[in-house]
């Protein structure tokens, strides 16, 4: 059995102007020790599914279990035990944590709600600090006087402090410089090995989660549309959109950066307030069909642990891309 297993999750938000689904009909899994990357374009659903799976939105429909329970429905103190169990690391290390709080109060901050000693407490907020790199008398300073990069580092201690068994990673390193993302990466990798927590990591960023995921889930629209082992898919993308997002990657060789970037989309991600009839990426690619515009995709099971909803099969029939996409591999 999966440690975190979410059923056909929906979220839905009503508008003045209509229904958007942010998240639409989605369903993943992730083992003990593992690190399943979830990218997309900003606007996809990735960040609301994160929540959702936390719920810190509600969910329209659909179940989340967590370690054999379902918490889809869970209150009150029921929900408060299950979120000793799973933890989430906030983009923006800036506006996560209270600028009128010390470190060791916002770190010691879960263990007090769980009703730990003061005593168990300090020990505890010490020992997740010396784990996290932070300096021994971080406890006493406050949010200001640390950069982006060591917020992010009390972030993690907060996540870390019950041992959860699962930690969201919505965008940890987005809001940082790229000279201070690797540590922080790292630092989430050293982690993992200690601990065995399981990673659900959000990112736009592709180097950065083909260097952290076991698995791939891309989404796109609310819905996912690709999913299997990371190499699997980097290799050898079987959704055209999958294979978009991966030459618009940056690369370091020249050439290869050049003969990318004629693979662009074009077009911006449809509105979720309207989206597109049939396969929602039929208006941006290049390949689709009648069938793609009438006609919805299922997500399909395909051999080696991928799945991917596309009426069109790139594995098969890789000889028939058209130029500019055969030019992103």
């Amino acid at each position: 059995m999966a440690l975190l297993s979410v059923l056909s999750l929906c979220v839905q938000y009503q508008t003045a102007q209509g229904t958007v689904r942010a998240v639409d009909d989605v369903s993943l899994e992730l083992e003990a020790g593992e690190t399943v990357g979830l990218v997309g374009e900003s606007g996809c659903g990735k960040s609301t599914l994160g929540k959702a799976i936390m719920r810190l939105v509600p969910a329209t429909d659909g179940k989340v279990v967590l370690d054999g329970e379902d918490i889809t429905r869970l209150e009150g103190a029921g929900l408060k035990a299950a979120r000793r169990t799973m933890q989430m690391i906030f983009q923006d290390p800036y506006g996560s944590l209270n600028p009128r709080h010390d470190i060791g109060t916002s770190i010691g901050q879960p263990l007090s709600v769980a009703g730990w000693s003061r005593h168990d407490i300090r020990e505890r907020v010490a020992e997740l600090i010396a784990q996290v790199g932070l300096p021994a008398d971080a406890a006493r300073r406050y949010p200001h006087e640390f950069s982006g990069g060591q917020r992010q580092r009390v972030g993690i201690a907060r996540a870390l402090a019950l041992r959860p068994k699962v930690i969201i990673c919505d965008e940890p390193v987005s809001a940082l410089d790229v000279s201070v993302r690797a540590q922080v990466i790292n630092l989430l990798q050293d982690l993992q090995e200690r601990t065995g927590v399981a990673y659900l990591f959000i990112s736009h960023d592709l180097s950065v989660v083909e260097h952290v995921s076991d698995r791939l889930i891309v989404m796109y629209l609310g819905r996912i549309v690709e999913s299997g082992r990371s190499e699997d898919i980097w290799q050898q993308p079987a959704h055209p959109y999958t294979l978009a997002l991966l030459a618009a990657a940056p690369v370091a060789d020249p050439k290869l950066a050049r003969s990318r970037r004629k693979t662009v989309l074009q077009g911006e991600l449809p509105s979720p307030l309207n989206p597109p009839q049939g396969c929602s990426f039929h208006a941006r690619c290049p390949m689709a069909q009648e069938r793609c515009r009438t006609e919805r995709p299922m997500l399909g099971q395909l051999s080696g642990g991928r799945a991917v909803a596309c009426h069109y099969d790139l594995l098969a029939q890789p000889a028939e891309l058209p130029r500019a996409l055969s030019a992103a591999r």
